[in-house]
């Protein structure tokens, strides 16, 4: 899973993925959350978007 975030982080958050593994795991933790809040109000959004189409 950890990998998986790493690359969340380069790609969207264009930090390096060493720099999100040196992180304490506290803040680790609160990254992964933040990623999950966003991941899941932007599915909201895209769900409101299709919706509005029909």
């Amino acid at each position: 899973m950890e990998a998986n975030i790493a690359y969340y982080c380069l790609h969207k958050l264009h930090k390096w993925p060493h720099e999100f593994l040196s992180l304490s795991r506290y803040e680790k933790a609160y990254v992964i959350a933040a990623m999950e809040l966003k991941l899941e109000h932007d599915k909201k959004e895209a769900n409101k978007a299709k919706a509005k189409k029909r």
